[in-house]
């Protein structure tokens, strides 16, 4: 008996599509105008410190052009996905300078 399209449960394009209908957010909140937040972090990366950004309203493509920026002026590696930008290392203040000189507001969360 030939199988149809509505028993497929894994798709190596869109991943389980058992769970898409259970989804109440999406993967990223919209941009609502509000600040970006600019933090350090070590939970979770064995003791490896991380500046993450996040809520820059720009898109995918304009968030990854930010990144690859942020880590040409930091001299480090990093990553921008899920809407929130990784930067290896303690960089608050170059970010809040690189941030405000392209006219993103932003402020410093956490401690």
């Amino acid at each position: 008996m030939p199988r149809g399209d509505s028993n497929v449960v894994w798709s190596s394009d869109d991943g389980d599509l058992r769970r898409r209908g259970r989804a109440a957010s999406p993967a990223r909140p919209p941009a609502t105008g509000g600040r970006a937040k600019v933090r350090r972090e070590t939970s979770g990366r064995r003791g490896k410190t991380v500046t993450t950004v996040s809520g820059v309203p720009l898109d995918d493509d304009g968030l990854r052009a930010l990144a690859g920026r942020l880590k040409k002026r930091c001299g480090v590696g990093g990553s921008a996905k899920d809407g929130v930008i990784e930067l290896q290392g303690d960089h608050r203040d170059t970010v809040m300078e690189v941030l405000g000189a392209e006219g993103i507001d932003a402020v410093r969360a956490g401690g």
